[in-house]
């Protein structure tokens, strides 16, 4: 499976996202979603009896940050909100995400994606591949139902972004059961709110890559969209187990392309542990709630934050 679909695949909000998609798409999403089996999770690491998703905490003598991996939009009937995850989020006084979904999101990344994620007026996105790549582009805007023109105006990180969430959301997978959404609806009354980065943020990562990496992420990702649901159920497998070393093996290790590893994951994760060492400076329980693959592999915020001397205790 592609590297780049592997890490871009849970990097921007499905909620936010799909709230841009063109009429025409949004059509072709299912009114409802299937439940999916729930597994047993109850596995062992090391010392810690885990029984679902990993969950980190560092510590100094009045400040407690959790660190908990997420994945944004889930099938049904998924159970993993339990144990050591409740207690950390009932015992926390903040909620950490990586960006605020309040309710003006959506028109908000709306307005982002008009003035970011359009092609300057006369160009197509199809007039910037070749022969082969526009055709392989082109069958697989057909398999979800598409027209093949229905991004066109886009830049390709767009239809590359959409053509990877549009195969989850039509086989059962929706941002309303993402880990998120259910961490902020489990929330105790009063819970304060935080983000560690903008949606105009998100945004800007991938308008600022260059032109020859947003066309091979389009590229690769029109080759293997056939092939989203079976990797990201084997992805949320892992998570579920809390095998963080495998989810690592599936999200992060093959990443080749540089410009993308260090734009999109591995400045983030510095940023971040940034953001945590400042915090611990005031006194506190904080959860902090971000993608998966941040807490997975080499150049993890844990790594980040070993860098800078703080050690990170897995606690489930």
């Amino acid at each position: 499976m592609n590297p780049i679909l592997r890490r871009i695949a849970g990097l921007l909000s499905g909620a936010a996202m799909l709230a841009t998609l063109p009429a025409c798409a949004r059509q072709n999403l299912p009114d409802h979603t299937l439940p999916a089996p729930v597994p047993d999770t109850r596995v062992s690491v090391a010392n810690v009896e885990l029984d679902g998703p990993a969950l980190w905490r560092v510590a100094d003598e009045d400040t407690t940050i959790y660190l908990f991996g997420t994945v944004h939009a889930l099938p049904e009937g998924m159970d993993w909100y339990r144990g050591t995850i409740s207690d950390a989020l009932a015992s926390s006084d903040v909620l950490v995400t990586e960006i605020l979904a309040d309710k003006s999101m959506a028109a908000t990344m709306q307005q982002l994606v008009a003035e970011k994620a359009m092609l300057p007026e006369g160009q197509t996105l199809r007039s910037l591949l070749d022969e082969d790549q526009r055709a392989s582009y082109e069958k697989a805007v057909g398999s979800v139902g598409l027209p093949v023109a229905a991004f066109d105006r886009f830049e390709p990180w767009y239809a590359a972004m959409m053509l990877s969430l549009l195969p989850l959301m039509q086989q059962g997978y929706t941002p309303d059961q993402g880990v998120e959404k259910v961490l902020e609806g489990r929330a105790r009354e009063g819970l304060g709110r935080g983000q560690l980065e903008t949606v105009d943020y998100q945004i800007a990562l991938f308008d600022q890559l260059p032109m020859a990496s947003q066309i091979r992420f389009l590229v690769e990702t029109s080759a293997n969209v056939g092939r989203m649901k079976p990797m990201i159920d084997a992805m949320v497998a892992e998570w579920l187990e809390g095998d963080a070393d495998g989810l690592a093996a599936l999200m992060n290790d093959s990443m080749t392309d540089p410009v993308l590893a260090e734009w999109l994951l591995n400045n983030r994760n510095r940023n971040w542990a940034e953001w945590i060492d400042t915090r611990l400076d005031e006194p506190g329980i904080v959860f902090i709630a971000v993608g998966a693959g941040h807490l997975a592999g080499e150049k993890s915020v844990q790594d980040a934050l070993a860098d800078r001397g703080i050690r990170t205790e897995r606690v489930q």
